[in-house]
């Protein structure tokens, strides 16, 4: 089969000999313009989950307080869909080697679509009063869990679909640019919440789920898969064991993710409350400065993202590195607090700290393993996104009720743990991303250099 079926832009040496296409396999190429095309197409497509999660940490804490809910309801909201999530992307991640990207991608945006539409449905018929709070809090739950059963597939697909498309050398930008798809979601959510929220505080889970919809169609329509990712390696390869999550080049990238994982929930879930409690603030007043101390952080992620790790190439012991230094002076600027601005402008260093930490977190792993394993690594990496909103209600928030600066403190002593993974540890020693020359083992058997 022709590297270019749709793998990689590099100059392919002679092809293997492969089985005939089976029924609904088209044999014509994907061109690339239509690659490039593909990916434009997923990026934009990926902006509603973003906006969807940012929407939600912003939006929903006062919220549930204005309709009674305590801290605790409202982060076990999120731990129940995060719970699902570890459980499913794995699975996830697993299905699309062989039902192939597009399908759980769509599976995975579909469901966003649903859960966010059916959240906002059950809040306003709490505002409306036609259900108790008591009927309320498990239905907001129920909603948000189609999220964690379903919603987990996108981003591992989607991953693991451009992966499949790059080579080792463009891999650690182009997953970027995915994460950067996020950021920049959760640049505008923020920014569509406050807009949205002037016609009606929950009007904007309804406008970001019909944004999902559509970008769902978009990528049903559009984005080309002409042959399952199992399709492109030989029988060799498809009998080879599958990934084992303890094995030593992926179990510490796992520990990392859930360390990393825990950081961001204790920021996402707890700077609302942490700037309510320590400002006084209450209600609308206190959503509309969330909502722009989120947009300052997504903001920085993006320029992250998008501008310094594109321009400058950066390696990912670079990105772990100046990632966990960056979120210690930011979590030791909550730590001080004090004002707004002080809040605001360690959000905003957060985003660029996430925003190298995320990058370097995905873009190992996937050079840590082989070809034929991107689907499978990308579901384990993304399943550990989810544990820190398990983690959070058990340590950030008992810590926030003893002292509201505590968890920041733990994230201090978290982001400490991962400089050291960043300096000290040898699967980053053997690691070369940036090493053009370097070559997998699949990739030389497919034909693609």
């Amino acid at each position: 089969m022709p590297a270019d079926e749709e793998t990689r832009t590099a100059e392919p040496a002679a092809p293997l000999k492969t089985p005939a296409p089976e029924p609904g396999d088209s044999p014509r190429r994907t061109t690339p313009q239509e690659r490039k095309r593909a990916f434009l197409i997923l990026f934009v497509c990926l902006l509603s989950v973003g906006m969807g999660q940012t929407l939600v940490f912003a939006v929903l804490p006062p919220i549930a307080a204005d309709l009674g809910m305590s801290e605790f309801e409202t982060t076990m909201i999120f731990s129940l869909s995060a719970a699902l999530w570890v459980l499913t992307s794995t699975f996830w991640g697993r299905r699309s080697d062989v039902m192939g990207r597009k399908p759980v991608i769509l599976i995975g945006i579909f469901g966003f679509a649903i859960s966010t539409t059916l959240v906002g449905v059950v809040l306003l018929a709490g505002y409306w009063h036609w259900i108790s709070l008591t009927l309320m809090f498990p239905l907001v739950m129920g909603a948000r869990a189609i999220f964690g059963m379903f919603g987990s597939g996108s981003m591992p697909a989607s991953q693991a679909y451009v992966a499949d498309r790059t080579t080792r050398a463009e891999r650690a930008g182009s997953i970027a640019q995915i994460g950067a798809a996020f950021g920049l979601g959760t640049v505008v959510g923020p920014g569509v919440a406050a807009a949205f929220a002037e016609i009606h505080i929950l009007a904007p889970f309804f406008a970001v789920g019909l944004l999902a919809f559509i970008s769902a169609i978009a990528i049903w329509i559009l984005l080309p898969e002409r042959t399952r990712p199992k399709k492109l390696l030989s029988e060799k390869q498809e009998q080879r064991a599958s990934l084992n999550w303890r094995a030593p080049n992926v179990l510490p990238w796992l520990v990392i993710g859930v360390v990393l994982s825990l950081s961001q929930s204790i920021m996402m879930q707890l700077f609302a409350f942490y700037l309510m409690a320590e400002l006084g603030m209450q209600g609308s007043e206190a959503t509309q400065l969330v909502s722009v101390g989120m947009m300052a952080m997504a903001m920085a992620t993006l320029v992250a993202q998008l501008g310094l790790i594109q321009r400058f190439d950066l390696s990912v012991q670079f990105l772990l590195r100046w990632g966990a230094i960056t979120m210690i002076v930011s979590f030791a600027m909550l730590v001080v607090g004090g004002s707004y601005g002080v809040l605001v402008s360690a959000l905003a260093l957060a985003g660029l700290g996430f925003g190298f930490l995320r990058s370097g977190l995905s873009a190992g792993a996937s050079l840590s393993v082989s070809l034929k394993d991107q689907g499978a690594v990308a579901g384990l990496i993304g399943s550990t996104a989810a544990t820190g909103h398990i983690l959070n209600p058990a340590i950030g928030i008992p810590l926030f009720y003893v002292l509201h600066s505590a968890p920041f403190i733990l994230g201090i002593a978290l982001m400490v743990l991962i400089l050291a993974f960043a300096l000290f540890h040898p699967v980053l020693k053997t690691l070369r991303g940036s090493d053009a020359s370097m070559v997998d083992e699949d990739e030389e058997e497919i034909g693609l250099h």
